[in-house]
């Protein structure tokens, strides 16, 4: 066999030669397997005056899409990519294991070469002879369509996310037309009603009783909070799912924050004729948590839990001292419930029960609740309630003492 000069070539440098025999030589940056090869580097330069062939040297932490496409899944790695069959050396004895298939390379080298000469004679319609094209030579394009086609992949999910929020977008829309209708009207009838009666003379409101006067100015205030409730939390799970939640914990008095918000909803409840239950022990302790934040879960699941009851329905709350570190509180109805299969993805942003697909809400209220208890490191889950409706707990942390 004809000697010719050893070639190296670099995962950026084009490849002229039409040497038979081509290697590729995968490596990395570990100082471990700087020695392993050094020695297969050294062992190929001594076979360098004997035969031909070429090699290129790729780093694996600059090219990964080559060491993706011929699965590799240890480094240094040295293959034979022509002539074929493609053979793969790797392990801790690479340089025993070239010894050993050395020979048998250089027979396919021998019989490729006898193959070459008989196609010698082949000539095109041009007029020219045929030659083989260099294996090595289409690596770097290898290279690049595999980083083209995960480039492709990755513009695909992308397009995909952003149809889904444009979706989102316009079916928020839609719901928050509908939606705001009713607290804006209740307000706005509210607000009507008091300028109507308003005397401006003697600053009083006359035709309306003290008593009346106040629940109207309650009305008023209670629905703008629930509008202002409902934009907030359309703008928090807009942010991103990927956003953390900014919170300024606090000691927190659990259950007066939640006597809050019962009273806050009442109105709701009390036309629906639902009877609301409490078991919250007086001696619970305080919890580390964001009063303004936790007030938005504890919204999130009571709205939820009036919305799905039915008229003359029940809901219960519950509190309870789980441990020296968690405070658990457990929101239940009697209503439809949550399937199974289903209790995972309710949390998910804007995912909805396909029987919920008529009813009111943007399908975000239990994302966000979940953002929220996960940024104090707590846990939110949900069970069948034993009247077969939700039961949703969360964990917050005891305030240290």
């Amino acid at each position: 066999m004809l000697k010719h000069d050893y070639m190296q070539v670099s995962q950026d440098q084009p490849i002229y030669s039409e040497a038979p025999l081509q290697l590729l030589l995968f490596v990395d940056g570990r100082p471990k397997s700087r020695q392993q090869v050094q020695r297969i580097r050294a062992y190929l330069k001594e076979l360098q005056a004997e035969y031909s062939f070429e090699l290129q040297i790729i780093d694996v932490g600059q090219q990964p899409y080559l060491a993706e496409h011929f699965k590799l899944v240890a480094t240094p790695a040295l293959i034979k990519i022509h002539p074929e069959p493609r053979q793969i050396l790797a392990g801790s004895n690479i340089v025993a294991q070239l010894k050993n298939w050395w020979p048998r390379w250089q027979t396919a080298v021998d019989t490729y070469l006898k193959l070459q000469e008989d196609l010698q004679e082949r000539i095109d319609d041009n007029g020219r002879v045929t030659s083989p094209k260099s294996t090595i030579r289409s690596v770097a394009v290898s290279a690049e369509l595999i980083r083209l086609s995960d480039e492709i992949f990755r513009l695909k999910q992308e397009k995909e996310n952003l149809q889904e929020q444009l979706q989102f977008k316009d079916r928020v829309i839609a719901m928050l037309a509908h939606d705001l209708r009713n607290p804006l009207t209740a307000a706005a009838i509210a607000i009507e009603t008091l300028q109507s009666n308003y005397n401006l003379e003697t600053g009083e409101f006359h035709r309306l009783k003290p008593s009346l006067t106040a629940h109207l100015l309650k009305q008023a205030r209670s629905q703008t909070k629930i509008i202002d409730r409902m934009i907030a939390d359309l703008l928090q799970v807009g942010r991103g799912k990927d956003t953390e939640i900014p919170i300024l914990p606090q000691k927190v008095e659990l259950g007066k924050l939640c006597f809050d918000v019962i009273e806050e909803l009442r109105d709701r409840y009390t036309t629906k004729s639902q009877e609301v239950e409490t078991d919250i022990p007086k001696d619970l302790p305080y919890v580390y948590a964001d009063p303004e934040r936790i007030r938005q879960v504890l919204v999130n699941l009571l709205d939820n839990a009036i919305k799905y009851t039915p008229k003359g329905g029940k809901i219960s709350i519950a509190g309870l001292h789980r441990t020296t570190q968690k405070v658990q509180f457990s929101i239940g109805d009697t209503g439809p419930g949550i399937p199974v299969e289903n209790r995972d993805r309710i949390f998910e942003n804007h995912f909805r029960l396909q029987r919920d697909e008529g009813t009111e809400g943007y399908g975000i209220g239990l994302c966000l609740c979940q953002r929220i208890i996960r940024a104090h490191y707590g846990q939110i889950w949900v069970d069948s309630a034993p009247n077969s409706g939700a039961l949703f707990h969360f964990t917050l942390p005891v305030y240290p003492s």
